[in-house]
């Protein structure tokens, strides 16, 4: 196993990230570095009683920045969780936000920091068109994201999903200073994380990396990060669920994590697309919800994918070769990590079936799959996804 010392690093791409074992320990640093005096750290109510996060309020408290606390986040967070965030913000004359947890907590800290000076209503700021230039850039708080799973990487990324929860479908709010200014990825952080966690966010790395790999366009230098993303992850997500102390595996499984989430700017595709109106729908886990449809959406995907299969089987080293070798693995590795075949194992049935597909079709991130789909396709992918035919 490598030293803790050989996987640490300080890097600039695409923000700035302190990387590596026990680099929690420089909270307090990064709090300063940024001018904040009195941030609100921000994370879910499963983490907000663990000793994680007492430790890293009483480290800051120690070293003379007094922080508070926000954890009224839902797993898919919605409009009022972030209302409410905004309100105990402001409230409490806070100057900055610690982002602190999965992708939900991540996506709403981002999104506290973001209204934290706006006056506007959140939705003024979704992912459309130049809307995000409606903001006063002024009133956007500074923050610090640190990933508590190696799955979203929304550490490292400009948007936040919310689910508006009286349209019921996921909305993305967006702006380029909602890129954290400094990331502390800490794997040590990750290692409470229980299989089936680090299975489901593992699986949504991996589709982070995928999609924006098979997204049409050129972009060489996505297409690399993604394809070393995609091999980290083939050597190391199945030893860091069956192995949860072996930080070598926790830490390139979160490299791979924010490597998805940089290459991603390329674009997603029709995994994203089903995965946001269902998260919103029936509440489900995100990064299960992309394991479980993946091959679906490579099937439908296959007359667009034959070159970035071949290459990317070729670079994976995969037992045959090109499309039907990539769907062996992944089909393989979801077996290994106990991802379940069908959503309907989920809960997920087919009654709202032509409702999600509609919501597909106008996702944002429809726009880069590999082939344009109609709704009629996102329904017919989606009854198979629901009903595990998957050849």
């Amino acid at each position: 196993m490598a030293t803790d010392q050989s996987l640490h690093g300080n890097w600039n791409y695409p923000t700035t990230i302190w990387f590596g074992c026990g680099r929690i320990e420089a909270l307090a640093e990064a709090c300063r570095t940024l001018a904040i005096n009195h941030p609100l750290l921000v994370t879910d109510a499963g983490l907000a009683g663990l000793p994680m996060i007492s430790q890293a309020m009483t480290h800051n408290r120690n070293q003379g920045i007094p922080t508070g606390l926000f954890s009224d986040i839902k797993p898919n967070p919605n409009d009022a969780n972030i209302e409410a965030g905004i309100d105990h913000y402001r409230r409490n004359s806070h100057d900055g936000v610690i982002a602190f947890g999965g992708g939900s907590a991540l996506d709403a800290g981002k999104a506290i920091a973001l209204m934290a000076g706006q006056h506007r209503p959140l939705w003024d700021f979704e992912d459309l068109g130049d809307n995000w230039q409606r903001a006063n850039r002024a009133g956007i708080a500074p923050i610090i994201a640190i990933p508590t799973t190696a799955g979203t990487g929304s550490e490292v990324g400009r948007a936040a999903l919310v689910v508006d929860e009286a349209a019921q479908c996921k909305k993305i709010i967006f702006h380029p200073k909602m890129l954290p200014a400094i990331v502390i990825a800490d794997p040590q952080l990750t290692v409470g994380l229980p299989a089936n966690i680090t299975a489901a966010t593992g699986m949504d790395a991996l589709s982070h990396n995928l999609e924006a790999y098979c997204a049409p366009g050129y972009h060489p230098l996505a297409d690399g990060i993604a394809l070393e993303g995609m091999r980290l992850i083939k050597e190391w997500l199945v030893t860091a669920c069956k192995e949860p102390l072996n930080l070598e595996a926790r830490s390139q499984m979160m490299a791979a994590s924010t490597m998805g989430a940089t290459a991603f700017q390329k674009g997603l595709g029709a995994m994203h697309a089903l995965a946001h109106p269902l998260g919103a729908i029936y509440d489900a886990h995100h990064g299960l919800l992309n394991a479980i449809l993946m091959p679906y959406v490579l099937l439908k995907n296959r007359p667009a994918l034959a070159t970035p299969m071949h290459h990317l089987a070729c670079y994976l080293e995969l037992d045959g070769e090109g499309f039907e070798a990539v769907l062996d693995h992944i089909i393989t590795l979801r077996s290994h990590i106990g991802i379940p075949n069908e959503l309907r194992s989920i809960g997920i049935d087919e009654q709202r079936l032509d409702e999600i597909a509609a919501q597909a079709v106008q996702d944002p991130s429809a726009a880069s799959n590999p082939l344009p789909l109609t709704q009629q396709q996102y329904a017919e992918l989606l009854s198979d996804a629901i009903n595990g035919n998957l050849r």
